[in-house]
């Protein structure tokens, strides 16, 4: 049987300081399902349920790159049909592993989603991988183990850096800088890519409990985290 894998998008829609559009980022979920799909069974589900906001900007940035673009035009009902995240959170057994996808809309709803916090939790303690790319990692910045430590402390991270919002202009309106906090959760464990936008993606062990949390830097480094799942599931 397939193993099955939890694919959480963001359902925040906006930038709360000026209100321009945000959401979840295009190829941070075309990639990975790119790799997966064949091989997982994939959940998607979001915060509020039903349709999950894709950042129209990730559309036109990569209106190029085929395999975003595929997606795009093939796979729309996925994430306007997302299942409520409320209505997964008593079903941890039923899957193998929890993936977020980035965009910067996870840095508002989901960085303090109790029930998304819960299910992190759940998944870390019963050792299955628990991964995300981009802005996606700020779900885990609030994490804890059932011991009520940082989920992160100790543990090699990485996710969106401070150059690479700055190169994007968007440093001043976000409510925290990602590569902050989670140098700060991680007792300065936060790495990344040598150049802004390189792939980098980093796995490494939940201290304490065992199971591995998947994190990626960018857009370039969905795919690897995409690979790091399945490796992680033995596939």
């Amino acid at each position: 049987m397939a193993p099955k894998v939890l694919v959480v998008l963001t359902s925040h829609d906006h930038h709360n300081a000026n209100g321009n559009p945000t959401g979840w980022f295009l190829p941070e979920f075309a990639h990975p399902w790119d790799v997966l799909h064949s091989k997982a069974e994939l959940v998607i589900a979001s915060p509020k349920g039903g349709k999950a906001p894709l950042d129209p900007s990730s559309v036109e940035m990569f209106k190029s790159d085929p395999v975003s673009s595929k997606f795009l035009n093939e796979q729309e009902p996925i994430w306007t049909n997302t299942v409520k995240l409320s209505d997964v959170a008593s079903k941890v057994s039923e899957f193998d592993a929890i993936f977020y996808v980035g965009g910067h809309g996870p840095m508002y709803d989901l960085y303090s989603d109790a029930t998304s916090l819960s299910l992190i939790q759940s998944f870390a303690a019963a050792k299955k991988p628990v991964a995300a790319v981009c802005h996606g990692p700020a779900v885990f910045v609030k994490a804890t183990t059932p011991a009520g430590e940082p989920l992160l402390a100790g543990a090699e991270v990485t996710g969106f850096s401070n150059t690479e919002e700055d190169q994007v202009q968007l440093s001043s309106i976000m409510p925290f800088m990602l590569e902050d906090e989670l140098n700060r959760v991680s007792g300065g464990k936060y790495v990344k890519a040598t150049e802004p936008w390189a792939e980098k993606v980093v796995v490494s062990n939940v201290k304490g409990l065992g199971g591995v949390i998947i994190t990626g830097q960018n857009p370039a480094s969905a795919t690897g985290v995409g690979k790091a799942i399945l490796e992680a599931l033995g596939l």
